[in-house]
């Protein structure tokens, strides 16, 4: 029998165990830094890395980091000396031909077509299309009905709003923030915070 840990017990997590049972694995422990927060109150002994520092260094089961946000997200996963898996919901399409980086999850519906690399902890939402030829950075969120066309780049740590579309061959940069629905015609830099249709840069993330 298949067994994971998971690290996060907020509504993200919820999703991540869902798949991971879909897929036969047993959860046999969840960590969280603030267990009075959690959304998981039925699950018993969570607890964070501060507390149980020396779980985290056994390569006896693999790890996913469910935490949707991608600072945090990245954080962890620099600090855990942990094993990651990958998960496929059994729902999504993903071609022999893409390569899926460590830690990286891909949700109910989503597609990953030929010849697209997505990098390491990589949030891959409900129902997104990633095209052909496409390179996602790592710890990057692709949010739900998401739909990025042929030879997309998007840079680490960005975040894609629900909806949002990039056309052909378009770059966004690493640490950008995609507002929902906006739809990407041209180049986007390092930091930006974009929005609208066609997407405008309003402001940049110090």
């Amino acid at each position: 029998m298949k067994k994971i840990k998971i690290y996060g017990a907020g509504g993200h997590s919820k999703v991540i165990m869902d798949i991971a049972e879909s897929l036969g694995y047993t959860i046999t422990k969840i960590y969280d830094d603030f267990p009075d927060q959690t959304n998981l109150n039925d699950v018993a002994d969570i607890q964070g890395l501060s507390v149980d520092k020396e779980n985290f260094f056994s390569d006896s089961e693999p790890m996913i980091v469910a935490i949707g946000d991608n600072h945090v997200r990245a954080k962890l996963a620099h600090k855990l000396n942990s094993r990651f898996e990958i998960l496929v919901h059994p729902t999504a399409v993903i071609s022999r031909h893409a390569q899926l980086g460590e830690g990286t999850v891909i949700n109910v519906g989503a597609i990953v077509q030929a010849g697209s690399t997505i990098g390491r902890h990589v949030i891959i939402n409900t129902g997104a299309l990633v095209d052909h030829d496409n390179t996602i950075g790592d710890f990057v969120h692709i949010s739900p009905n998401v739909s990025l066309a042929g030879q997309v780049a998007i840079g680490e740590g960005t975040h894609m709003g629900t909806g949002a579309i990039v056309i052909p061959k378009v770059k966004v940069g690493k640490w950008c923030i995609v507002g929902a629905g906006a739809v990407i015609i041209r180049d986007v830099p390092d930091f930006a915070v974009v929005v609208g249709n066609p997407g405008r840069i309003i402001k940049y993330i110090k």
